[in-house]
């Protein structure tokens, strides 16, 4: 099997990355070639069962995505794009990355004319206010900003080349991932991570908006979990609709802090310092809350079942474990 990831140097990029060299399969066949595509190069990779490729370019550009296609990948992992807060302050770049690129991705599936599995991530931010309190699969999307609309439309995209029959797609919208290893990026989502990376690591974290914001999130293993699983599903069970919300965690931005100090103590907690951002908050005013998920969790998508288990996660796979405090 052929495995192509676009976004591979992206945070879950380079952790299904390592979860694929692990494994040495999906969806029950051996990996033989590993295609890594970004705009910037992937880490220096090898696995022993399989032929690993860096490719570095824009794939906005068709002669080389061509090129990428040309090699027919059984199984393409679109996770390249630009996120939420960079899209809405750079219109060009955000359609240009997040919609022009997607399209010209899936065109070259379309003329190569062999039907591979594309799983596309798209995001919770498809939807916009006004929300119920649990928002259900049939609740229709209405993105309010420019970054959920290039996502709404890769998805509608996705779902009528599919029904066309050139690839055979799965859409997963992707709660918010936390906690993120690393450093801070330009998501307007980062302080959701930042209030529990970083005084998890003796440093100073701003929380820009109210406590009682109530958001949706699933760790960067369930990610890459959601990723493994939408390659392998049956799509005759998916049906026509093929986007799907993911299952997670939904809690206020204070329940994440008691579960920081529950977990950390108190302490850690007084590294969170409250400055409110009204930029961040416009747009986090009009991001959804709480998910039913009926449909991924049927077909077998799972994630964490608290926030608590969200933050142990990050201890395991980022702090080896322990705690580093200050």
């Amino acid at each position: 099997m052929r495995i192509l990831i676009t976004g591979a140097a992206g945070m879950v990029g380079r952790k299904l990355t390592a979860r694929l060299a692990k494994d040495g399969t999906l969806a029950g066949q051996k990996i033989t070639a590993l295609d890594l595509h970004d705009i910037v190069p992937s880490d220096a990779f090898s696995m022993p069962s399989a032929h690993v490729s860096i490719h570095v370019g824009d794939l906005s550009d068709t002669a080389a995505v061509a090129g990428l296609i040309a090699a027919r990948p059984d199984v393409i992992f679109h996770l390249a794009g630009i996120v939420s807060g960079e899209a809405e302050a750079n219109f060009d770049l955000g359609y240009g990355v997040n919609l022009d690129s997607t399209r010209a991705l899936f065109d070259a599936v379309r003329l190569e004319n062999y039907q591979p599995r594309i799983v596309f991530t798209s995001s919770i931010a498809v939807f916009g206010a006004p929300f119920p309190d649990v928002i259900p699969d049939e609740f229709h999307p209405t993105p309010l900003t420019s970054y959920g609309t290039q996502k709404l439309m890769g998805e509608a995209l996705l779902a009528d080349y599919t029904r066309r029959g050139f690839f055979d797609g799965i859409g997963i919208r992707l709660p918010t991932i936390c906690v993120r290893p690393g450093k801070p990026n330009k998501a307007a989502s980062g302080f959701f991570s930042g209030i529990i990376r970083e005084p998890l690591n003796g440093r100073e974290a701003i929380l820009p908006v109210p406590r009682s914001v109530v958001h949706t999130h699933a760790s960067p293993r369930s990610a890459v979990g959601f990723l493994i699983h939408a390659a392998g599903i049956d799509g005759n069970k998916v049906g026509p609709r093929r986007n799907l919300s993911m299952p997670g965690v939904g809690v206020t931005v204070g329940e994440q802090i008691e579960s920081l100090e529950r977990i950390a103590g108190s302490d850690v907690v007084k590294h969170i310092r409250e400055e409110p951002d009204q930029t961040i908050w416009r747009i986090v005013q009009g991001w959804p809350t709480r998910f039913e998920a009926k449909r991924a969790l049927e077909l077998g998508f799972t994630a964490e079942s608290s926030f608590d288990d969200i933050i142990r996660v990050y201890i395991e796979d980022e702090l080896q474990g322990g705690l580093l405090r200050a």
